[in-house]
């Protein structure tokens, strides 16, 4: 483990470098899948290629979020630390790229020509007032003026930030009474919450075929990602009270070779009393992520290569999830007014999107979250001793 990189507004204990990297992978993961999601988009709902089930990345983030808030605030939050100080580290920590993520959403909507996808103009008042509900985080009703894409998603300029809605719900539970329960109160919160996203993930009750639930607020898509937030953020938790480290040689390449295969297999097709697609999401997320978790907790970067790729992929993990998707919003446009569906007549336009994401998440990490991040915490965290 590694000292974080300024002690300044960084939490006192240091951070698991091997977890760091794999979040990283995920993030990278999750822009190739966007991609090709672009391809599914401009054909008109033609199934997702290559990268298929990469919308699992998020419960990844998930059950990663919930270990480390345990590791790094469990034994402080009530004691050493009041709630006051954990919600402002929480929103130094998050909130600065969540603005920047809405107003790049907003100049790459300005960009498309101010038009839903089918065309329709909208008022720049609407704009406007999706950006300001953005910049507060309050998300859109489905059907609402200012849902300004016409997708009935909670953050039409920054379709993502569903997923860190849904972690400053974790987040705010945590704080509030998680964080108080016993050992066996918080496995009971896991098995509930977890029956509730197995119930999800087998029976695919919105009838996506997949868990790609949470992005809107209709209906049971709300609940559905609620729970896909709640039971791996509650299980990364208890993982974090129990974790004793295990011998794990080549912990980050494995684990990263694992999420990459996973990731790449192709939808499942058919259904049987549960649908088969829905029984490899269940053991991805009930088994194999956890247990992906745990050995990336126990293994150590041991060779200059493995520190710096899990250090350079730890730092734009955040910055890239939060600010890719406005470039992807180009591309899908682009990909609609050329007729071009495939990578193979697109992998130019594609790689440099991809490439430019990455680019463009570093820059943010370095001019924009770092510096904004150390002022924040000047202005408002107490001083370390």
């Amino acid at each position: 483990m590694s000292r974080p990189l300024s002690a300044a507004y960084a939490d006192s204990k240091p951070h698991y470098e091997l977890l760091d990297g794999l979040r990283g992978v995920a993030a990278l993961l999750v822009v190739f899948y966007h991609i090709f999601e672009g391809f599914s988009f401009a054909a008109g709902g033609a199934p997702i290629t290559v990268i298929n089930h990469g919308y699992l990345a998020v419960d990844f983030f998930f059950i990663l979020s919930g270990f480390v808030i345990g590791y790094a605030y469990d034994d402080r939050l009530g004691r050493t630390m009041s709630l006051g100080n954990f919600f402002k580290r929480r929103l130094i920590r998050l909130h600065p790229m969540i603005v920047l993520g809405a107003v790049l959403g907003a100049v790459s909507y300005a960009l498309q020509g101010c038009e839903q996808w089918d065309g329709t103009h909208v008022a720049a008042s609407m704009i406007m007032l999706a950006l300001l509900c953005a910049l507060f985080f309050i998300p859109a009703a489905p059907g609402a003026a200012y849902d300004v894409r016409g997708n009935a998603e909670m953050f039409p300029l920054n379709g993502p930030s569903w997923s860190l809605f849904f972690e400053y719900i974790g987040n705010l539970l945590y704080a509030l009474f998680v964080h108080r329960l016993s050992d066996r109160a918080l496995l009971a919160l896991v098995v509930l919450s977890g029956a509730g996203l197995a119930w999800f993930v087998l029976f695919d009750p919105v009838g996506y075929g997949m868990i790609g639930v949470g992005w809107t607020l209709d209906g049971l898509n709300f609940v559905g990602g609620l729970l896909r937030m709640l039971f791996p953020y509650t299980l990364g938790l208890l993982l974090s009270r129990h974790f004793r480290p295990v011998r794990a040689r080549g912990a980050f390449w494995t684990c990263s070779a694992v999420l990459l295969v996973l990731f790449c297999v192709p939808f499942v097709p058919g259904r049987g009393v549960v649908t088969y697609n829905g029984l490899f999401e269940f053991g991805c997320i009930f088994i194999v992520f956890p247990l992906l978790v745990w050995l990336a907790a126990s293994g150590q970067t041991t060779d200059r290569r493995s520190r710096a790729v899990c250090k350079f992929s730890g730092d734009i993990s955040y910055p890239l999830y939060a600010v890719h998707y406005p470039v992807m919003y180009l591309f899908y446009a682009w990909l609609i007014r050329t007729g071009q569906h495939t990578f193979a007549e697109t992998w130019p336009v594609a790689l440099g999107g991809y490439a430019g994401s990455v680019l463009l998440a570093y820059a943010a990490l370095r001019l924009y979250d770092e510096p904004v991040r150390r002022w924040l915490a000047r202005r408002f965290l107490p001083r370390r001793k």
